[in-house]
């Protein structure tokens, strides 16, 4: 990781998402909001659709480093601000792109910033890991 520079890409890839992975995920967090899994509810509220939990987002971004870094104990901080939402169609799903490039190296620490999109539409703002080097 001395090697590293500003801009360099890390670690990429792509998650396809389903109504099932939204099940999954409510079931092992405990969120189970139905904003997540029923369409009448997510557009009697004004939403788009039914959305991924923020949290589900922002768990497989940070999921991307970890063959890169090889060890999640040099994670120092994650931060995350919510822009859009992601909307799960009931049959076609969401994809999500996620690339991790290197924003700063700061002394014993490097900044990774995270570009996370569903489609064309960037889902998470300021999305930065700090890592141990």
């Amino acid at each position: 990781m001395t090697d590293l520079n500003v801009g360099d890409v890390v670690a990429e890839r792509a998650v396809h998402l389903t109504r099932e992975s939204l099940v999954r995920y409510a079931g092992a967090s405990g969120d189970f909001n139905p904003i997540h899994y029923r369409d009448d509810v997510a557009a009697a509220v004004g939403l788009p659709g039914v959305l991924a939990h923020g949290m589900l987002t922002m768990g497989l971004a940070v999921e991307t480093l970890v063959p890169w870094l090889g060890d999640t104990g040099r994670i120092l901080e994650y931060g995350a601000k919510f822009t859009r939402p992601v909307v799960v169609d009931p049959e076609t799903g969401a994809d999500l792109t996620i690339v991790a490039k290197v924003g700063a190296v700061e002394g014993d620490a490097v900044r990774i910033d995270l570009t996370v999109t569903a489609g064309e539409t960037s889902v998470l703002g300021k999305a930065q890991v700090r890592v141990r080097a």
